[in-house]
């Protein structure tokens, strides 16, 4: 099976090079005409000089978004808050959620009180009837 891994990582590469290259917009193509890094990564793709040099000099490379890296962008927009507990919405929704909390088990309680109550009743009825 392992004897098979090179020949299968060079026709992936091989692959890779050559959909890279057709989806590649003509006036993102450096050096030569789109039509001719086609040939050469065909006719050269058995020895990978065909794709290696699509991937190297065929193509421009692209500017990221925003023209920097994802790192400087990452260091450039940093979030306010870094912790949940230091981000006033957050601690305003566990205040809110606490309230209702607390109200059900007011709610809960009353209505537990309640049935206590009807049960005493109950109790001291059916023991003065009989």
């Amino acid at each position: 099976m392992l004897r098979y891994l090179p020949f299968l990582l060079v026709l992936a590469l091989w692959i890779y090079a050559f959909i890279d290259c057709l989806n590649t917009p003509e006036e993102e193509v450096r050096g030569l005409p789109k039509v001719v890094w086609v040939i050469i990564i065909l006719l050269f793709g058995e020895v990978l000089v065909g794709p290696i040099a699509w991937l190297v000099a065929g193509r421009t490379r692209r500017v990221p978004a925003g023209g920097s890296t994802p790192s400087e962008w990452h260091r450039n927009h940093r979030t306010q808050y870094v912790a949940p507990d230091d981000d006033p919405d957050f601690l305003n929704s566990l205040k809110a959620e606490t309230k209702k909390d607390e109200a059900l088990l007011k709610d809960w309680e009353a209505d537990l009180r309640r049935r206590e109550e009807e049960l005493r009743r109950r109790e001291r009825g059916e023991g003065s009837e009989n």
